[in-house]
């Protein structure tokens, strides 16, 4: 990837509903603390970030409910973006497209959670649409599952993500202290 293409960060559903929980996701205050390193680094040079919120009627993340809300750790500035989805594309029925489209974007740094659902999906779709991507392989998250803990979930995606080759862009899983952002 070149490093002179625009990028931007993408921080999915790190809401109060999802990360305020008993037991928490997985590495949850670390991850926290990765994104609101990554955040500052690409304020730093220009980078837009880009909060996604899920949100659900009739759910705890009912939009505009108290566990919809933005994890209270995060560190969210006045020009920051925020945009809404309904599914774990991020693209979809959003105007995501149009947004990163009118900001000249052209490459997308993306991490959050949930590693096997929201995150793979726009990592996927991002992809489709001809964006190369930076997973941020650790600053993303899950909770345990019956059939692996979030440690494993994201262990595969890190290793896997990458290995999608058909769709033409490059899907590298990077560190976040690894991440070097260009405006």
């Amino acid at each position: 990837m070149s490093p002179t293409m625009k990028s931007a960060l993408l921080v999915i559903d790190v809401q109060r509903g999802i990360f305020e929980t008993t037991p928490p996701p997985f590495e949850a205050d670390a991850v926290i603390e990765r994104i609101n390193s990554l955040a500052a680094r690409a304020r730093m040079a220009e980078v837009p970030v880009v909060f996604v919120q899920h949100e659900c009627d009739g759910s705890p993340l009912q939009h505009g409910s108290e566990k919809w809300r933005l994890d209270q750790r995060l560190v969210v500035e006045p020009r920051d973006l925020a945009l809404c989805k309904t599914t774990p594309d991020s693209f979809l029925r959003t105007e995501l497209g149009d947004l990163l489209a009118e900001l000249g974007t052209q490459k997308l740094v993306i991490c959050g959670y949930a590693s096997e659902f929201c995150v793979d999906t726009t990592v996927r779709r991002a992809a489709a649409l001809g964006f190369p991507v930076v997973l941020v392989s650790d600053a993303h998250t899950t909770h345990d599952k019956p059939h692996a803990s979030g440690a494993q979930i994201r262990a595969h995606h890190n290793a896997t993500l990458p290995d999608l080759t058909s769709f033409g862009p490059v899907i590298e899983a990077r560190l976040a202290e690894d991440v070097v952002f260009e405006g």
